[in-house]
């Protein structure tokens, strides 16, 4: 056994890894360059902060815990980073909605009519609501891939199901 798990350095005995990001069962990890590229940084910030932890006072319980959790984390994010598909946003078709893509649709039925929003499609890791980012695997981005420049797709949204259409589709130029 990892003395990592022993009880002596860890005080409950039990140490938790937060979970990455779930992706579905068999999902491939695309991923933008913007994302490949975060993903990386994490992990050079947590090989940095394992590098530390190591300097410390090896009989600390909190070291010896950070550590595990630090070591955890890297061996998870080496697994995602090891599965990353790179997606190229100019080598999508350009007037179509695919990974990567930059989306502004409009609502046209339900909801609020003429209200617009503008995201991006990019992988698990990378998705953040407050930059207007979503995942692939997310129910509107699943809903408008495929779609082209004036077509429209009904989604649930808040609640209420609404039609979009799409008013612009751009890529990054990568």
């Amino acid at each position: 056994m990892s003395r990592a798990f022993v009880k002596e350095e860890a005080p409950d005995g039990v140490v938790y890894i937060p979970p990455r990001a779930p992706l579905p069962e068999g999902a491939i990890n695309f991923v933008t360059a913007r994302g490949l590229g975060l993903l990386h940084g994490e992990m050079t910030a947590l090989e940095a902060e394992r590098e530390k932890l190591k300097k410390g006072d090896k009989h600390s319980p909190d070291r010896n815990r950070a550590l595990t959790v630090a070591r955890g984390k890297i061996t998870d994010l080496q697994s995602r980073i090891a599965g990353a598909r790179l997606v190229v946003g100019r080598e999508q078709p350009q007037d179509e909605v695919r990974f990567g893509a930059t989306v502004t649709v409009k609502t046209v039925k339900g909801g609020k009519i003429g209200n617009e929003r503008t995201f991006s499609i990019v992988g698990v890791d990378e998705a953040d609501l407050a930059t207007m980012r979503v995942g692939y695997i997310a129910p509107i981005a699943r809903t408008l891939i495929g779609l082209k420049q004036g077509e429209s797709a009904t989604q649930m949204m808040g609640g209420k199901e609404e039609t979009l259409e799409i008013v612009a589709i751009s890529y990054d130029s990568d």
